[in-house]
This record gives structure tokens, sequence and C-alpha cells, in this order.
């Protein structure tokens, strides 16, 4: 017992987790099953390795503060004509994050552009990027505040660090000219640093009335739609279509 408490305080030192917790197992399987040192040392580290991944993949999970969980699976590609299944496919590969390019998703609510986004954010998650979801309200809020709220500077300063920022619900509520120019230095910082997924119910040619003036639309568009794939999305809204009643 002397030996099994040493290893665990050296874990403890060592910060291997998975180790100190379970030795006492790994040592009792290692013996069942007749493990030579080698395979006993490598199954220690890997399981310790899946706990760090593990760890380190919760983590991006809560940093990246989406509302809700959608996944993919649950995405009913049948619904709307739009998008294929084909270039649903494409999108999970991620091949686009790696070359920075943005994603746009135009349509009428109902129509599936926040499932996608926070389907491919998860996805992202899952394969080791670093995300963060908002929607264009709360960012608003966020760059307005970030001097004198810690929480609206530490969400600025998550959003400029991570490699996939998804904006959600660009257009839904009025925006004033000075929170147009924070967004305008905002897209200009992150150019060709991250990728961005962006939801909007409004086109381009109705932007510039959001943002308020020709030129920052401009500007704007030429930075998002740089490197883009843009997905105009129609039809029926989902939620409706398949609305639930108590009666």
């Amino acid at each position: 017992m002397e030996k099994l408490t040493q290893i665990k305080e050296c874990a403890k030192l060592l910060n291997l987790t998975n180790l100190k917790s379970y030795v006492d197992i790994f040592i009792e399987k290692a013996d069942l099953s007749n493990m030579t040192y080698q395979d006993f040392l490598l199954k220690v580290l890997e399981e310790e390795l899946e706990l760090r991944s593990k760890k380190a993949r919760e983590r991006r999970f809560r940093s990246a503060e989406f509302t809700v969980i959608k996944k993919m699976e649950d995405f009913d590609i049948n619904f709307q004509q739009v998008i294929t299944q084909k270039q649903i496919n494409r999108l999970l590969e991620l091949e686009w994050i790696d070359r920075m390019y943005n994603l746009i998703f135009l349509g009428p609510p109902g129509v599936g552009k926040t499932h996608i986004s926070i389907s491919l954010g998860i996805k992202a998650i899952e394969a080791g990027y670093n995300v963060s979801f908002t929607t264009m309200d709360n960012l608003m809020y966020c760059l307005k505040t970030k001097e004198i709220s810690r929480r609206s500077k530490s969400k600025i300063n998550r959003i400029q660090s991570s490699e996939l920022i998804i904006i959600d619900e660009l257009g839904y509520l009025p925006i004033t000219r000075e929170e147009a120019n924070l967004f305008f230095q905002l897209i200009s910082s992150l150019h060709e640093q991250s990728s961005l997924i962006i939801t909007s119910n409004k086109g381009f040619e109705d932007w510039t009335e959001l943002l308020g003036d020709a030129a920052l639309t401009t500007a704007v568009l030429d930075r998002i739609t740089y490197r883009c794939e843009l997905f105009n999305m129609s039809g029926k809204s989902y939620r409706l279509e398949n609305r639930q009643s108590l009666f």
C-alpha cells in the first residue's frame, strides 16, 4: 500500500488525474490480463490523454456559449430544397475553417439557419477548434460595454481568439450607427484571421438600411464575402409546420 500511495502522490504532482483516481483498477486489470510492462504503461498514458482530450472538449463547449444544442443528424434535410446532403457532408469536413472561409445563411425564420450553424459549431469543437457563438443583439451589447464590463470584455476576447465565430440573427433588431461602426471594426479584426458563420433574415440588398451607411455596408460585405459560401434558404418555417399543441 505504501508504493500505491506513492504512485498516487506522484500522479497528483504530475497532474495525471486519471492515474491518480484509477491506479488500483489499472493494476488489477493488468494482473488479470497478464499485460506486459509496455502494454500497461501505454494503457495508462492513453487513458490519461483521453481524459485530457475530453476535458479540453468540454471547456471549448462551455466557452462557445451556445444558446441551444443542435445536431446535424436532427436536421430534416427533406423539409427544404436549398441545401443538399452532399453540401452538408462537405461542410462537416470543416476544411473551410482551415482555409478561413465564411458561411452565410440568409432566409426567413424557421428554415434551419441557426440549426445548421450550431451543428457545424459543435462539430468544430469536437474536432478541436475554438468556437464562439453569439446573437447579433448580444454581440452589440458586449461591444458597447466591453470597457466597463468584465464579462463583455471576456466575451469579445474569446471571440477574437476563436477559429470559428457564429453570429446569429443579424438583422432581426435595428442597430445604431455607433453599433454598425463597432461591428465593422470587429469584422475587420477577424478578416482572414478566423472563419465566420452569419445568419440573417435580410438579403444583402437590405444591409445598407440595417447598417445605416452605404460605404460601411460595402466594406463589411467586401470582407465577409471575400472567401465565402452563401446559402439563400427559403421556404416555410419548420417550427410553424411542426408546431405542437396542448390539445
